[in-house]
């Protein structure tokens, strides 16, 4: 073959970079929490992590924790989240030191919760385990579409083998995915 085919990926074998590879799927029925305790760490460097909610019991936020060596962090995590409402006004919410790195921050009753997350470096325990997310749900208290953004960091390096996903004080039903994303 040709040096030039081996180039673009002509020869058998070649990893599949890039490609999504389920690791686990939770469908829950009114819970305050989820957890992925089975994230296989030490096979992909970069998680991703789907969700559609639905709130099941009054307005809410949601937020995320890691586990490091099976024990749950519950402090010490770094956030800034931009949110946009439909009603044009916009803000940040953010904290230097949190035990509740927001995935969204005020959903509606009884609405859908939409997101997807990013997280990065959670099985190398040199480096900061930190997470990007993009989410959409209803502003409670209104009738406002809303968007947040943003990204999280837990400035300590450790070994991170699970995902918490929680609500800060209802319950929620739905789907979460969680996605190993194949790297050479």
């Amino acid at each position: 073959m040709p040096l030039g085919a081996s180039r673009f990926g002509l020869l058998g074998g070649v990893a599949d970079l890039g490609k999504l590879e389920l690791i686990e799927t939770q469908d829950v029925t009114t819970v305050g929490t989820v957890d992925f305790l089975s994230i296989d760490e030490s096979t992909y460097n970069v998680h991703f992590l789907t969700g559609t909610l639905n709130d099941a019991s009054g307005g809410y936020a949601l937020y995320h924790r890691l586990y490091e060596s099976g024990v749950l962090e519950t402090a010490n995590y770094q956030y800034a989240q931009q949110r946009g409402r439909s009603n044009g006004t916009f803000d940040e919410v953010r904290n230097t030191s949190t035990g509740e790195p927001y995935i969204i921050a005020s959903s509606n009753t009884n609405q859908s919760v939409c997101f997807y997350m990013y997280f990065y470096n959670l099985g190398d325990s040199s480096k900061y385990s930190f997470s990007t997310s993009h989410s959409s749900f209803l502003y409670a208290g209104t009738n406002d579409e809303a968007f947040m953004f943003g990204s999280s960091v837990l400035p300590q390096t450790s070994t991170v083998d699970g995902i918490r996903i929680q609500s800060n004080a209802n319950t929620f039903t739905g789907t979460l995915s969680l996605y190993g994303i194949a790297e050479s």
